[in-house]
């Protein structure tokens, strides 16, 4: 029997196929500006590309409209992304105790018990700073795409302070060291350091428990991964596939728990 997973966010979308408990295929789209549609958009071309009817999955679902997805039929339960990334991560590597999730506009830290069950999380929803929205901004600001970005951080010689808490006001501070000529590089480097400070301040709040991974999309920008190993002490550990398809992994999962027996 199949299992699948979709998991909508902000800015993309992901479908995972388990069989046999092993990972069979997974995909990675942008988002519609409907999110039902997104996770079926994902799903179904996850589905054609594996030669499988819809009518041989069982389907969990998370992330945005996750509830609709399930009221339509096309999923059979839905599940809270935070239980779905921590679920997903344990299953990779059962030594995790802690999930950074850093998403284009929400960011959580996921502390698991030795059972992969949630023992407590905090999340930053209110704001873009601490988000993929945040490193955005500022990439644009500085005519960067989100991959050189990061990868300043490695090029830089004495990274500038980026203090606002605010993205907007971030930016500005941005733009004022690049009218004072400042490396771009430095400008970079600091964008990402501070980024990393948001996430250690969100940290702080539950408590960081060895063993430690990072997920979702700004788990690729290598720069903010640098200084947060940095700032928390920890080397975060490589869960072998995707960090953006850790959440839809652990609905399939789930999905998988419940109706393997059946």
């Amino acid at each position: 029997m199949l299992f699948g997973g979709t998991d909508v966010g902000s800015l993309t979308a992901q479908a995972v196929l388990l069989e046999d408990g092993r990972i069979t295929g997974y995909r990675n789209i942008r988002v519609l500006p409907n999110p039902v549609e997104s996770a079926k958009k994902v799903m179904g071309e996850l589905l054609e590309e594996v030669g499988v009817s819809p009518d041989d999955v069982v389907i969990f679902s998370t992330g945005y409209g996750r509830e609709k997805l399930v009221e339509d039929g096309f999923a059979k339960e839905h599940v809270s992304e935070i239980s779905c990334h921590g679920r997903g991560a344990f299953w990779l590597n059962p030594a995790i105790r802690t999930i950074i999730d850093i998403g284009g506009q929400d960011a959580k830290v996921i502390r698991i018990d030795g059972n992969g069950n949630l023992a407590n999380f905090v999340m930053n929803d209110k704001c873009a700073a601490g988000t993929g929205r945040f490193l955005e901004i500022q990439a644009r600001a500085l005519g960067l795409t989100l991959d050189e970005l990061g990868e300043m951080t490695f090029k830089a010689s004495n990274p500038v302070a980026i203090t606002a808490r605010c993205s907007i006001y971030a930016e500005t501070e941005v733009l004022h060291y690049m009218q004072r000529k400042f490396p771009k590089e430095d400008i970079a480097a600091g964008v990402n350091r501070s980024m990393a400070e948001r996430i250690y301040y969100l940290a702080r709040r539950v408590g960081v428990e060895r063993e430690v991974t990072l997920t979702g999309g700004v788990a690729k920008n290598r720069g903010v991964k640098h200084e947060l190993e940095k700032i928390l002490g920890v080397k975060f550990v490589d869960l072998g596939v995707d960090p953006q398809i850790v959440g839809a992994l652990g609905a399939a999962i789930f999905a998988m728990e419940k109706y393997g027996g059946e």
